[in-house]
């Protein structure tokens, strides 16, 4: 079941990107990455977006860098399964044509485009497609102003930024806003989402920026993500890696249904090796997650060392390994169900899921 836990929190604004509902009473975290192609190259984009989909993704940012990218657009998303949102830094005519295009949504800072009627433009145009407006606050990119203060902590400083973007679109009359607190610091990151979610009712989207490659990008944004999410704060995550994005969505999921709050894809556990080892259990746990980490259905699947404890450990697992000597164990909800010489198992373990899958 797809749901917040521990905190009732007010119910945010609903907004829509695309036909993805964020807010409300949704509950459900949407999972977000970002293109790493020339948006100019549809074919490229479009291919990345597919595989990103097929990974789970569920709201995609490009980066529009020029009236090319911009109007690739068009293209873009006849073709896109999920929502796009436009990625705009200070030109405003960037972001009217990418709402021409047919854009879901942008992410731009409206004190960024210049001057007051270049904002009121853009506003305009995305109250008359009901284009919501992420407001994104990077802490390494504060205006001077607030650098400058030494009465106000990093968070904030980012906190009063973002309220001053938003009282931007507030005065010109537009509300479908969300809002993004971004710093590589996980400390700062979490005052800064808990101090800002006291005081608006908007929609929050959580990152951690420059997190890191795979390793220490996930450790520092489960960090950073988890108490918030478990406080009911937070309502489309990205975790920022240095790898590629499908790593990004996978990471997502992860974070998610370990807090169980999307039940999707496989929860899997694997137990620390030791003495009682007999197999190669580290070689035998990578395969089995990277063999199995495409599929949808919410299933548990353990890994484990021995037979001694394995089964019993891991038997809340849907299925499961435990290894012998030179053979293993394939085990359902704690019930031994085969035995197994070890150089078969994997492929063992692949047809029995194949035929529960297909049930």
């Amino acid at each position: 079941m797809d749901t917040k836990i521990l905190k009732n929190s007010r119910i945010k604004k609903k907004i829509k990107i695309g036909n993805v509902e964020i807010g409300g009473q949704n509950g459900k975290i949407a999972v977000q990455s970002m293109c790493t192609t020339n948006t100019c190259d549809i074919k490229g984009t479009l291919n990345q977006i597919e595989e990103l989909y097929d990974a789970g993704c569920e709201i995609i940012r490009l980066a529009i860098l020029n009236n090319d990218a911009a109007c690739a657009i068009k293209d873009i998303k006849k073709k896109s399964p999920i929502p796009i949102v436009a990625d705009i830094h200070f030109d405003y005519r960037l972001a009217l044509t990418a709402i021409d295009m047919g854009v879901d949504a942008l992410r731009l800072n409206p004190g960024n485009i210049g001057k007051d009627e270049n904002v009121k433009k853009v506003v305009k145009s995305a109250k008359r497609y009901n284009i919501p407006i992420r407001i994104g606050i990077n802490a390494g990119s504060l205006d001077k102003k607030y650098k400058e203060r030494e009465d106000l902590s990093l968070s904030e400083k980012m906190v009063e930024s973002a309220l001053e973007h938003i009282k931007i679109l507030e005065d010109n009359d537009f509300d479908l806003i969300k809002v993004s607190l971004k710093a590589s610091d996980v400390k700062t990151t979490i005052d800064a989402y808990r101090l800002i979610d006291s005081k608006i009712n908007y929609p929050l989207h959580l990152g951690l920026t420059e997190a890191g490659t795979l390793k220490t990008g996930l450790i520092k944004s489960s960090l950073a993500f988890s108490p918030l999410l478990l406080e009911g704060i937070g309502d489309t995550i990205r975790v920022s890696l240095s790898e590629n994005p499908i790593e990004e969505v996978n990471a997502a999921y992860t974070i998610l249904r370990s807090l169980n709050l999307r039940n999707v894809g496989i929860n899997f556990i694997s137990c620390p090796t030791c003495g009682r080892c007999k197999i190669n259990l580290i070689d035998l746990a990578h395969k089995v997650e990277n063999k199995f980490k495409h599929i949808k259905t919410p299933l548990t699947i353990a890994v484990m060392g021995c037979a001694v404890n394995g089964p019993g450990e891991a038997s809340h697992a849907d299925f499961g390994i435990a290894g012998g000597i030179g053979e293993g164990y394939i085990f359902k909800k704690g019930e031994i169900i085969k035995k197994v010489k070890e150089e078969f198992l994997l492929s063992e373990f692949e047809n029995i899921l194949n035929q529960y899958l297909t049930q």
